[in-house]
């Protein structure tokens, strides 16, 4: 399965599970732990594994091709472990902190990863 496929899956199985947040300002809010008005790399990977510690249900940090959604499949039975999850997502927080603070700001959260 292709990872964006992937991640895809996962943050729609997290809105799921989850109220939803409307706005670049809501997702700030959630996101971040120590409230301190930015998003840190930690607070950003630890809600976007909501979905992915939900689904790994034996909880050992690797998603076997039985605990995926249905209609959700590895590549070729490549599993995913949550070090390959949380780097994938230190990749697109990196894409998304355009002024490269180290932070995101709501702006930066409401703007796709480039």
């Amino acid at each position: 399965m292709h990872r964006a496929t992937l991640a895809a899956a996962l943050l729609v199985a997290a809105a799921a599970s989850a109220q939803s947040p409307d706005t670049p300002s809501d997702y700030l809010r959630d996101m971040d732990a120590n409230r301190d008005g930015r998003v840190q790399l930690a607070e950003y990977q630890d809600f976007l594994s909501y979905a992915f510690l939900q689904i790994d249900r034996n909880r050992d940090g690797i998603l076997q091709p039985h605990e995926y959604p249905p209609g959700v499949t590895p590549r070729g039975g490549e599993l995913r472990t949550l070090d390959q999850h949380h780097a994938a997502l230190a990749r697109q927080f990196e894409r998304q902190d355009t002024n490269r603070d180290g932070t995101l700001d709501a702006r930066e959260l409401g703007q796709p990863p480039r």
